[in-house]
């Protein structure tokens, strides 16, 4: 066996070698007799050949692929690329500041204003709205069935709940349901729509209930994504669009496909638009979905039938799988504009398109009258898949064994109303009715206060919950915003939430032509803290253009 001193004196580069190699077979052992200063094993300093063997087992470990105890397996450079991609403007930066901005309120910083109003989403409920009283005794009830035998609820509403928890496992919504969602809520879902389609068959077999509709959407983009190169899968989405689509595009993979939605006609869909961009795409990718929101977000427009009726044909001639992202279907609010499905104009055209287009729609209980966004509930109804894709769709939610059993409570509720006679039925007409009048009022008003701003230029709020106006920013803020690194509608947006506390969201977060700027506000503020806003931002906005110019 090599000695303490046999060890001590190996050459240099050597030393922690053999001392590894000698503590292997048998432990070190330290002479009984004073131990110079150097090699002090005080609970101090470590001595400097132990030092020097932390290190070059250190090294010997970084040389075997072994990685340091200080290092991150996962850093920017190792995690996946495409995630780095992925942005979401509607809970961006802007966003962020807000809270920051927020907290520095609440800690009793001096600003311009005293509150923040955050107009960026379209979360009706943290806006004010109040929810359906209906769907929340009925909520309440499942949640907590000690409450059936109270007499303060309802017998519709009990009757519901009873029902609903009948069709749960072991009688509770805490319970797992079946991966495509509970069959009695898929049957309420299908009657829905064959109502809402004036008698045009669903069957509950094609309803597959999801967590809000954005979850539904992005599953439905896994299933098309296959190829590489010049085959990999293109989806052509509107311009601008909701930041969902982008998103799930970069985290996915595929190719993005620009369609543009004409803003001097309202940000009406023109086909010809949709050729010219599939054309262009055909040259470096392999166009397969074609993507349609309406009502429009964040454009607010409502497609006429006509224009339904020509993208079915587009999408039929060209083979494309058709995705119809309907949310706001009942946010409609101007004259002469009507929300048409496109599964109902699909067979209302016949044959010819209803027996061959592959069609998903969805929809979800986060917006229109309900506005109940925490719940998640949404379903997808999918029109014409192949057996086997379809098969392999229920493989893929079944991974997540199912959606939240309370969303799927609430879809349900929504898909089957209180009726005529029923206990309920009266309170939630009144209901629903004032929240979608108020909202046409804030539709109104958002336009024609923002109209009156010379710079600023504000489509008609056809339907959803969005405006999405156009700016002119001047030239020197457009440099001002270069040399900060800035989007100049994002230099806009920012100086507009420091200024007066108004969050809004840039329009390059959704995509605009190039050279346009806007921003998306909502129209979801009560009426009287809507008009505050919207009189903050024109005074803001004639301040910034006279300092800029």
């Amino acid at each position: 066996m090599f000695s303490f001193r046999e060890a001590w004196t190996v050459a240099p580069g050597g030393l922690c070698r053999t001392l590894h190699s000698v503590a292997r077979r048998r432990p070190l052992r330290v002479p009984a007799m004073p131990v110079p200063a150097p090699l002090s094993l005080s609970f101090g300093r470590a001595p400097w050949w132990l030092s020097a063997t932390r290190r070059s087992i250190s090294c010997k470990m970084s040389e075997n692929g072994v990685a340091s105890r200080r290092g991150k397996v996962l850093t920017l450079d190792t995690m996946n690329p495409r995630i780095k991609r992925v942005e979401y403007a509607v809970r961006g930066p802007i966003v962020q500041r807000a809270v920051q901005i927020e907290k520095e309120l609440k800690e009793g910083a001096k600003k311009p204003f005293t509150e923040v109003i955050k107009a960026n989403i379209g979360d009706a409920h943290a806006m004010g709205q109040q929810p359906i009283t209906f769907f929340r005794q009925v909520m309440a009830l499942c949640a907590y069935p000690e409450l059936l035998n109270s007499s303060q609820f309802p017998e519709d509403a009990k009757n519901r709940a009873k029902t609903i928890l009948q069709s749960c496992g072991g009688g509770s919504i805490g319970a797992y349901s079946a991966s495509q969602g509970i069959e009695y809520v898929r049957q309420d879902v299908a009657r829905y729509i064959e109502k809402r389609d004036n008698g045009i068959p669903s069957n509950p077999d094609n309803i597959y209930l999801s967590t809000g509709a954005s979850d539904a959407i992005v599953t439905t983009l896994k299933l098309l994504m296959c190829g590489e190169g010049m085959s990999r899968t293109g989806v052509m989405i509107p311009i601008p669009q909701y930041p969902l689509y982008s998103a799930a595009l970069a985290e996915l993979g595929a190719v993005q496909v620009d369609y543009y939605l004409n803003e001097e006609r309202c940000w009406s869909l023109d086909v010809s638009e949709l050729r010219r961009s599939l054309e262009a795409a055909r040259k470096h990718c392999n166009p397969r979905v074609l993507c349609i929101i309406n009502p429009g977000n964040p454009t607010g427009q409502v497609q006429s039938r006509e224009c339904i009726e020509e993208v079915i044909r587009f999408a039929a001639q060209e083979r494309l799988f058709l995705m119809a992202d309907e949310v706001y279907q009942d946010n409609v609010y101007a004259d002469g504009c009507q929300f048409h499905s496109f599964k109902k104009v699909l067979f209302e055209m016949g044959p010819q398109y209803s027996d061959t287009l592959e069609l998903v729609s969805y929809h979800s209980t986060s917006k229109c009258y309900m506005g109940e966004c925490g719940f998640r509930g949404g379903y997808m109804e999918v029109i014409n898949m192949d057996a086997e894709v379809k098969a392999q769709l229920t493989k893929l939610v079944s991974v997540r064994l199912c959606p939240p059993v309370p969303g799927q409570v609430m879809m349900d509720l929504v898909a089957n109303t209180p009726q005529p006679g029923d206990p309920s039925h009266s309170t939630f007409i009144k209901e629903k009715s004032a929240t979608l009048n108020t909202l046409a009022e804030r539709a109104r008003l958002t336009e024609e206060i923002l109209n009156t701003v010379p710079g600023i230029q504000c489509n008609p709020v056809q339907g959803a919950m969005y405006s999405f106006p156009r700016i002119t920013i001047p030239e020197r803020a457009v440099q001002k915003a270069k040399e900060k690194g800035q989007a100049p509608d994002m230099f806009y947006c920012m100086n507009l939430l420091e200024e007066t506390g108004i969050c809004v969201v840039p329009g390059s977060g959704f995509g605009q032509k190039e050279g346009t700027y806007h921003f998306r506000m909502t129209i979801l503020p009560p009426t009287e803290k809507l008009k505050i806003l919207l009189n903050k931002l024109k005074e803001f906005h004639l301040r910034f253009t006279q300092q800029y110019s």
